[in-house]
């Protein structure tokens, strides 16, 4: 006979202690997803498993182990995950567990799924410290080849498991990512009261995100660069968030183009400010060349902010027909739609509203029912609709 409730352990030690609707990437992506997981399916409980540093929420069906380890730094995190976990799952006895970011202990004995963001790891190899890269490399594929099911969060990351990894279609789900309800629309006075107290123009095209190679900015800087004067002058160019790794090709391009005077780059942007940003902005301009979904593109047009984004992994995955995709190494391509950007003002209305429709398929119950029905397929339990 079943058993009425099945125990789901997850492995919550990448959340940060940051609280509020959106902490960045994986750990925004862990805590929404532990805020929806309980409503999902009433036939399963969950222990979560967490450092002392975590922001967790309160749910009578969310029970926290929470550990002594200060696994907000990696390496402590990475011992945590290979030395003490496995004790804590054979204490617990879980049915299922959950890994949520990447890796499995090698001395596993519960069953398990692995959630997988992207593999920029194994493209992208620069970005990480040596002993970590290999960490994620190694670990990561054991850990998929072992789970009994990978969950991705995008149908490119999914395809990439299997042309890297080498794993079958058929052992890989989807859980694609939710939008917090804070990205909307907001008052025109409260926006423009942001606008003045963040110094911004009235009209200004937007990236955000980390300022790194991989997202593209030399080409559209190249773009930009190659408007009229009076484009520029009319609608500055936002580059937002903190400056990364590899840098120089940034600054050499501004000052190969002369674009100090008309391009802003004002760095980190708190949470809690990203859907003014995207509110007062004309458009947001995404060139990335890899992401393993593209988030910021579906919270810009959660906001009614055009989105203009590179043809490349997820990301016309994300905009789907709503918003433009274009070649990431054409830069005539970019300046020509840029200009259509400025210069066209009833497009901009109209892909705003369409985008706003896109972005209401994304939600967080969503992402926890496509999760539970994951679960449901590792323990040999029928699928439901939902």
């Amino acid at each position: 006979m079943q058993p009425a409730e099945y125990h789901i352990g997850l492995n919550a030690h990448l959340l940060t202690a940051q609280a509020g609707y959106r902490s960045a990437g994986i750990s925004g992506y862990i805590a929404n997803l532990l805020r929806a997981l309980p409503a999902a399916d009433p036939a399963l409980r969950y222990t979560v498993f967490a450092g002392p540093q975590a922001a967790l929420p309160a749910d009578s069906r969310l029970r926290v182990r929470r550990s002594a380890w200060r696994t907000e730094h990696p390496l402590a995190r990475i011992l945590w995950e290979q030395i003490a976990q496995p004790l804590a799952l054979e204490r617990d006895r879980p049915d299922l567990v959950h890994q949520l970011a990447f890796v499995a202990p090698v001395l596993a004995r519960r069953p398990f799924v692995v959630t997988v963001y992207d593999l920029s790891f194994v493209h992208f190899p620069e970005r990480l410290p040596p002993a970590r890269r290999r960490y994620l490399r190694l670990l990561t594929r054991w850990s998929c080849q072992r789970a009994r099911r990978v969950i991705a969060i995008s149908r490119s990351t999914a395809a990439d498991l299997t042309a890297t990894f080498g794993l079958s279609p058929e052992r890989i789900d989807v859980a694609v990512p939710g939008v917090d309800e804070a990205f909307h629309p907001l008052p025109r006075a409260e926006v423009e009261a942001f606008r003045a107290r963040a110094g911004l123009p009235d009209r200004f095209l937007l990236y955000l995100g980390t300022l790194e190679p991989r997202k593209n900015l030399p080409l559209l800087l190249r773009a930009y660069a190659a408007l009229p004067a009076s484009d520029r002058s009319a609608a500055p160019l936002v580059l937002a968030g903190a400056r990364g790794w590899m840098v120089d090709a940034i600054d050499r391009a501004l000052d190969e183009h002369d674009l100090r005077g008309s391009v802003r780059l004002p760095g980190y942007v708190p949470a809690q400010d990203l859907p003014l940003w995207y509110n007062a902005a004309e458009a947001l301009v995404y060139p990335s060349l890899f992401e393993g979904f593209g988030l910021p593109v579906i919270e810009a047009m959660a906001c009614g902010t055009p989105a203009l984004v590179a043809d490349t992994s997820s990301l016309p995955e994300a905009v789907g027909d709503m918003g433009v995709c274009l070649p990431p190494d054409d830069a005539a391509a970019w300046t020509n739609a840029l200009a259509h950007i400025l210069h066209d003002t009833v497009w901009r209305a109209e892909a705003g509203q369409r985008g706003r429709e896109r972005a209401r398929e994304f939600t967080w119950a969503r992402t926890a029912a496509q999760t539970v029905a994951s679960y449901r397929r590792a323990l040999g339990l029928p699928v439901g609709n939902g």
